[in-house]
């Protein structure tokens, strides 16, 4: 995986030169995994930034708190650490001045970047010596290498099965967070076995982890409902989200599918057919150089001629972010 990672960076400070971006604060922790392999640290939840300095001529450099500092250094494929703890000199403002001063022009993910941080470089800098390059990753996280394919593969796995456990605890007389129980823990067994298999370290947990999204009978209709103490009975729909829950090795993938308890109603049947007819569609224009509105456009004029209203957007992306 190291060869990967520096890849990514060399990527990185190449597309930084092209752009004339001298300097680029990358805060976001997914975009911090996906250049460093570093993750599973507290971060802006609990009040400490983590930012990864790059160069376009220089060391990379990767802040962070002092708690986290072994995991970082077991972890973070980066050129320089520092670890910062609370109270203790500048924190993790130390650093920053030095390596922004001679910064004609300084990247930060204008959408993601926190707000204490992005206050702090404020004080330091006219706001015209930075720029967003949030596009720039966007861009490089888009297409997926064959690594990060053959992980959404493996998360693939895991989610069949998830969806295998949960269709098989659906039945009468059951309340709905026994079926989260059993995708839970057979989303935890597939991860597991895929771990051991096939990725040889032991900082990534295989425990699946998101609180599920499911609905039974007349709360079908509440689009992220979660797991409840509703009991399902006979002729209920059942739909099972798996969104959130998919996540293995941090790689999302987001699906989901309806079923009856035993049998369905006429006009339930009507709509999941109009569902799959939908989804057929959208299938149909996927190809090379096709735009994602283009694909929603298909599906949904599926629906709309079947007679329901505009839906929601059809797909979603996939990688290290939800």
């Amino acid at each position: 995986m190291k060869n990967l990672f520096q890849a990514r960076l060399a990527d990185l400070k190449d597309r930084m030169c092209e752009r004339e971006i001298d300097t680029a604060l990358v805060t976001d922790d997914d975009n911090i995994f996906y250049l460093t392999g570093y993750y599973d640290y507290l971060h802006m939840d609990f009040g400490r930034p983590t930012i990864f300095v790059v160069h376009q001529h220089g060391p990379s450099l990767l802040i962070t708190p002092q708690i986290d500092e072994n995991s970082a250094r077991s972890l973070a494929h980066c050129d320089e650490i520092f670890s910062w703890n609370d109270g203790m000199g500048g924190e993790w403002r130390e650093k920053l001045p030095n390596l922004i001063k001679l910064s004609k022009k300084i990247g930060i993910e204008a959408d993601r970047i926190p707000q204490i941080v992005l206050s702090y470089l404020s004080s330091l800098n006219s706001m015209e010596k930075f720029v967003n390059f949030s596009e720039i990753l966007e861009e490089m996280r888009m297409i997926k290498s064959p690594e990060e394919l053959q992980v959404a593969r493996h998360a693939g796995q895991v989610a069949n099965a998830m969806m295998k456990a949960g269709r098989e605890a659906i039945i009468d007389g059951r309340p709905e967070f026994e079926v989260a129980i059993a995708t839970s823990a057979a989303g935890t067994r597939s991860a597991a076995e895929l771990l051991e298999k096939q990725y040889p370290s032991t900082d990534m947990s295989p425990n699946t982890h998101f609180l599920q999204i499911m609905a039974s009978g007349e709360d079908i209709v509440k689009t992220h409902h979660r797991a409840s103490t509703r009991i399902m009975r006979n002729g209920d729909p059942v739909f099972l989200c798996f969104c959130g829950m998919t996540n293995f090795y941090k790689f999302k993938l987001g699906f989901d599918r309806t079923f009856w308890i035993n049998s369905a109603k006429p006009e339930h049947i009507k709509v999941y057919e109009t569902a799959l007819s939908s989804q057929e569609a959208a299938l149909s224009v996927l190809g090379p150089g096709v735009k994602a509105e283009q694909v929603h456009e298909a599906y949904a004029e599926v629906i709309k001629d079947a007679g329901y209203d505009y839906p929601f957007r059809c797909g979603r992306a996939t990688g290290y972010s939800f």
